[in-house]
């Protein structure tokens, strides 16, 4: 079975492309090429201002997080999954140079019979937690609340969003305009840094229906079936042979399944605060790499070849998927972030500063490709091993 039918009969889409026909007609803002869509101040009525209002959710992550819990009855978890909705928000906003004074909203949808209040608390806890972590580094978001609705007519187990909005100076907006000649400068997801307790697996919040399906056992398809899509084809649910227990050997060391597929989506903010005080001016581009993964930057550029050909090695929790689930690399490179998630467009010796300007913060980074001018817009990824193009 092909990738793309494999992500079909699972109710999902690596391309998002039914979502991009629907919203093609619509304003992209006043800048077309901004990672997120920016208004007039609307607010404020103030032109010399910009808002920007952005939502996400940590997507069915939750579903892998209730798994654990259900096991484990461990409730931190589900302080990760707040963390993983809030990142989506703010990480996104912060590549139009947002990173204060941030106005955040949740919605939480739950199947009360099956999601207690305890959970609900956990999340909102692991929330402010996080919060309290990014005010220790300058960034200011401020909670006003949100929506907890109890909808098991809806929502199978739970489901977790955020909203976010600010105003920003527009002399301080960050707007694409990637250029023939730049260099890539890629942050990795996945390792520790400064502001993390543990290792990060570098897993993010994108293509985790496949991972799940393709990775965990038919044990979670008995046990828990509130899980997942009973639409679903039998052979595409749990057709893994892991457990969430299980320690699995990658290259040298041994790793527990959860701890690879859960880890909390890593925040840039803290290093993106400090590049955009110093570099901020110099910079041509910044783009999140999450929805389409390597091949994200499409969306943002014309008439360029953006050729990544020194990559991170991919890190052990897409080892372990690729390997269990016989995925191609096309494919993964177009699912998930494989080692990077952030990325910077700016001339070589300006990305060789910022390199330096974070190193405290212990987030691993290297010149990742270049940026060609081109006919039409390609990603071409070169893994060493096979070179693939995306266009």
């Amino acid at each position: 079975m092909t990738d793309a039918s494999k992500y079909s009969g699972r109710g999902v889409s690596s391309s998002k492309s039914e979502v991009h026909q629907a919203i093609k007609g619509l304003s992209k803002g006043l800048y077309p090429t901004a990672f997120c869509k920016i208004l007039p101040d609307h607010v404020g009525q103030d032109e010399a201002y910009a808002n920007v209002m952005h939502a996400d959710t940590a997507g069915s992550k939750t579903s892998l997080a209730y798994l654990y819990w259900k096991e484990t009855r461990d409730l931190n978890v589900w302080k990760g999954i707040a963390q993983d909705a809030i990142v989506m928000n703010l990480d996104d906003m912060a590549c139009v140079g947002i990173t204060e004074d941030i106005i955040l909203s949740s919605t939480i949808g739950r199947n009360k019979n099956r999601v207690p209040g305890e959970v609900i608390k956990a999340i909102i806890e692991g929330a402010t937690e996080f919060i309290e972590l990014l005010a220790s580094h300058g960034i200011s978001v401020h909670q006003s609340g949100g929506e907890t609705a109890d909808v098991g007519d809806i929502v199978r187990t739970i489901d977790v969003g955020y909203t976010t909005f600010a105003r920003i100076k527009r002399d301080q907006l960050m707007i694409n305009d990637i250029q023939d000649g730049d260099h890539i400068l890629g942050l990795a997801s996945f390792g520790q840094t400064s502001y993390e307790t543990s290792y990060n697996s570098g897993i993010s919040s994108n293509g985790l229906t496949s991972a799940r399906h393709d990775v965990l056992s038919a044990y979670y398809k008995k046990h828990f079936p509130e899980s997942f899509d009973p639409m679903i084809p039998d052979e595409l649910s749990y057709s893994g042979k892991r457990k969430l227990s299980e320690m699995v050997l990658i290259g040298q060391k041994n790793y527990k399944v959860s701890d690879l597929i859960l880890s909390p989506t890593r925040t840039y903010m803290p290093a993106l605060k400090m590049i955009f005080k110093e570099w901020g001016k110099h910079i041509h581009g910044i783009i999140h790499c999450t929805g389409g993964a390597q091949t994200k930057v499409l969306k943002f550029i014309e008439n360029k070849k953006i050729i990544k050909d020194h990559l991170f090695e991919a890190p052990p929790v897409f080892q372990l998927i690729q390997n269990d689930t016989a995925t191609s690399t096309r494919e993964m490179y177009q699912v998930f972030n494989m080692g990077h998630r952030l990325e910077i467009f700016a001339k070589k010796h300006i990305l060789e500063e910022i390199q330096s300007l974070i190193k405290p913060l212990n987030i691993a980074s290297q010149i990742i490709g270049r940026v060609e001018n081109a006919e039409v817009n390609e990603v071409v990824i070169d893994t060493g091993s096979e070179q693939i193009n995306y266009l």
